[in-house]
């Protein structure tokens, strides 16, 4: 099957699952059968994924797909049973009901046509952060994902831990009173954080990668050697979705449950000068450092009153104030034994006292009262790992805690902080129902991209 049959194939059934017409339906398992999975990616985080996946006695990986011949081959080795692919389209093409779900471990830019294909074939997605590229390509996957009645998960892996999952009940149980400010942040440095402009001249394509299938929905670019493939690609804003993309989804994960948030009414970016005043970076890629502030609409945990979170990745040591945690949140890191702030984490405050979370470490309660008794740490369940909760669902017919209809509004409050990058220095106003940025028109176009001819997804071509 080409390209255009395969995409013309899936425009049809587009029609049919928005409408509501579809029929297809996730191939149920019987008690004693394994789940088949397909890994769709399968270097880098792909691999981390299979490693996961491959732990769950009650799964089997039956199929492998990369772009790339060098990862593909390798990760066979360790499949010597698995069925091999370099196109995606292909997989979804031949394995029909031979597979019950699939993992995607692909650039940003992928995972929507991938994802929403694999989803009208009845399979069971699990999609890495940030889920998708644009919000238009959110509101798509969830809305397939409910028409489909598949099970789906979104990779934030650490929220299965223990130190998310406390934080996420000290929130429900009200541990720093009122609500009254939340701070995001992730300081450090890592790969996807460099400064470039595109190559003057491209490079020979390496046998083993299919470049035209890596670009796919993206406007075509000729290759260059270590710029895109295989990991500095979230730099550039035709493939990525910046540091904030990267790991926003992880920060954002204990607060969005734990307090209940739903989507901001606002946001405002300031950025990093030398991004924003060099024409060539500003247009193509990603900032290196950026100051993002939403205004979500108030709750019962807030009080009714509007709360205010703000994003802060400016790498320590290299960039202005503005774009780092305010002092008097660093401050806190003593207070609770640490000699300083943690690059990455969240700080939320409120009319109590101050609830400290490092990433992928336990939350640390800062109460404003010295002489006051602190609350009892929360009685946990055993719970899985992020992956085996996914696969235990596929097996069960139940909804992840991740599931695309649950996670999207979150994923779609982050992608609006990369739009607001791209009009930086700005508020822009957002109106959820209708989809828009009612007071910069010229903003809206960063909401939706026109896929490359041939790569077409209905809906979003």
């Amino acid at each position: 099957m080409n390209r255009r049959t395969f995409l013309a194939t899936s425009a049809m059934g587009a029609i049919g699952t928005l409408s509501g017409c579809s029929t297809a339906q996730p191939r149920g398992l019987s008690p004693n059968s394994k789940l088949n999975h397909a890994c769709i990616g399968v270097a880098n985080m792909g691999g981390a994924d299979i490693s996961n996946f491959k732990t769950h006695a009650g799964t089997q990986i039956v199929a492998l797909c990369d772009v790339d011949k060098n990862h593909l081959a390798k990760a066979a080795a360790d499949f010597p049973g698995a069925r091999t692919y370099t196109d995606w389209r292909e997989l979804l093409a031949k394995e029909g009901d031979r597979i019950d779900s699939v993992n995607i471990a692909v650039p940003d830019h992928m995972h929507t046509i991938i994802a929403v294909n694999a989803m009208r074939a009845g399979k069971h997605v699990y999609c890495q952060k940030p889920l998708c590229h644009e919000i238009a390509e959110c509101r798509l996957l969830r809305d397939t994902a409910k028409k489909m009645n598949v099970v789906t998960q979104l990779g934030v892996q650490f929220s299965a831990g223990v130190g998310d999952r406390m934080a996420v009940e000290m929130h429900k149980a009200n541990a720093v009173g009122t609500v009254e400010h939340i701070y995001l942040f992730s300081n450090r440095k890592g790969v996807s954080r460099i400064e470039a402009t595109r190559p003057e001249k491209p490079d020979p394509v390496p046998a083993s990668l299919d470049w035209d299938l890596w670009l796919g929905t993206a406007p075509y670019r000729p290759y260059a050697e270590k710029v895109y493939h295989p990991l500095l690609w979230r730099i550039w804003q035709d493939f990525g979705s910046a540091w904030l993309g990267d790991i926003g989804c992880h920060l954002h994960s204990s607060v969005w449950k734990g307090i209940g948030l739903t989507v901001p009414i606002s946001v405002k970016a300031e950025v990093q000068e030398s991004w924003k005043n060099t024409p060539a970076r500003f247009k193509d890629t990603w900032p290196q450092g950026a100051h993002i502030t939403w205004i979500y609409p108030g709750n019962r945990k807030t009080g009714g009153k509007p709360l205010t979170v703000e994003w802060f990745d400016g790498m320590t040591g290299a960039a202005p104030a503005n774009l780092l945690p305010p002092p008097e949140i660093q401050a806190l890191a003593k207070e609770v034994g640490l000699e300083k702030l943690p690059n990455e984490g969240s700080v939320v405050a409120g009319s109590e006292g101050w609830l400290l979370l490092p990433h992928t470490a336990g939350p640390r309660l800062i109460l404003k009262d010295k002489a006051a008794a602190k609350p009892p740490k929360p009685n946990l369940p055993t719970w899985p790992s992020h992956y085996h909760e996914f696969l235990n669902a596929c097996i069960k017919g139940k909804r992840s805690s991740a599931d695309f209809s649950l996670i999207a509004p979150m994923v779609e409050a982050i992608l609006l902080g990369n739009v607001a990058e791209r009009v930086p220095d700005t508020l822009l106003e957002w109106d959820a129902p209708t989809m828009k940025i009612t007071n910069v028109a010229e903003a809206n176009r960063f909401l939706r991209r026109t896929y490359r001819k041939g790569w077409e997804l209905p809906g979003l071509a």
